[in-house]
């Protein structure tokens, strides 16, 4: 962690932003020595560990395992082998989570797809009353649309989106693809404006799913990955909390071609700088719970 925090070797008080600091004998904790500030700080100070009282042996594992478990690890496996409670595992891998959103900037280019999914219960696993009241018209209705964008043999982007409409799923490839670029998607309306700023290719999936080299197989088999997490390994989520569950399985197939070291110590360079505390984790509120589909 120290090497993670202050790669220079300069370590620097979080309060007062001084360079002299010493370790604390008898305990895994820095002091700064200016006379003024006199701060004792863990080396868990600005990441998402911090004000855990969970040492990093514990922590170290957590990382670990969400990193390479291909279907993730859910909250009660992972609370029986650290030996903490069910709810201590899940604020855990949620924190965990935050680390693996990462923020870039760079434009997709080259063949770029795109597709959406809904997340939610099936119909046929519905009590007949509920099924009647909830499922109206098409088999999206009450279900949360999720938007992926990938670039063929490379990383894919995640979306939840309120409404798969124009301004959103178009939207979201403006924003993320550079101009000019050829981009396959369905046969959804909503993608149809995009022919104005892209070389636009659309395979209507009524009729066939692959036309030469128009598809979208690319972003499917991400879907594949995805909802045999949430249906194999977390069984139900909050729809509040679906975009970190999309996050944690998109940063895992984005580094699908490293091994299990390579992605641990990258994820641990995603924990410095983040912070999620259980009050604004809880604040949410209750947002119900989805089966997958």
């Amino acid at each position: 962690m120290r090497d993670l925090k202050w790669p220079d070797g300069k370590i620097v008080c979080p309060k007062c932003g001084c360079e002299s600091v010493t370790p604390v004998k008898g305990r895994p904790k820095l002091q700064c020595n200016s006379r003024a500030c006199k701060c004792q700080f863990s080396y868990k100070v600005w990441t998402i560990f911090e004000d855990s009282p969970l040492g990093l042996d514990k922590w170290f594992v957590a990382v670990w395992s969400i990193a390479n478990c291909k279907n993730g690890i859910s909250s009660h496996e992972l609370g029986r082998a650290l030996g903490v409670t069910q709810k201590t595992a899940w604020f855990m891998l949620h924190r965990i989570r935050l680390a693996m959103e990462t923020d870039d900037f760079r434009k997709m280019t080259g063949k770029v797809e795109s597709d959406e999914t809904f997340v939610g219960g099936r119909a046929e696993n519905m009590h007949a009353k509920k099924r009647e009241k909830k499922i109206k018209g098409r088999g999206s209705v009450n279900k949360t649309a999720v938007q992926g964008i990938i670039e063929r043999g490379g990383n894919i982007r995640t979306f939840v989106v309120p409404t798969a409409d124009a301004e959103n799923l178009a939207g979201n490839i403006i924003r993320n693809v550079e101009a000019d670029t050829h981009v396959y998607t369905d046969s959804a309306l909503a993608y149809n404006t995009l022919r104005n700023r892209f070389r636009h290719s659309a395979v209507d999936h009524a009729v066939e799913y692959v036309r030469a080299r128009c598809h979208t197989n690319s972003v499917e088999n991400f879907w594949s990955l995805l909802k045999r997490a949430l249906k194999g390994t977390y069984v139900a989520v909050a729809p509040a909390h679906l975009h970190r569950y999309c996050h944690e399985e998109a940063w895992r197939f984005n580094f699908r071609k490293w091994n299990d070291a390579y992605r641990f110590f990258s994820l641990l360079k995603g924990v410095v700088g983040k912070r999620l505390t259980y009050r604004e984790l809880a604040a949410i509120g209750d947002c119900g719970f989805m089966g997958i589909q």
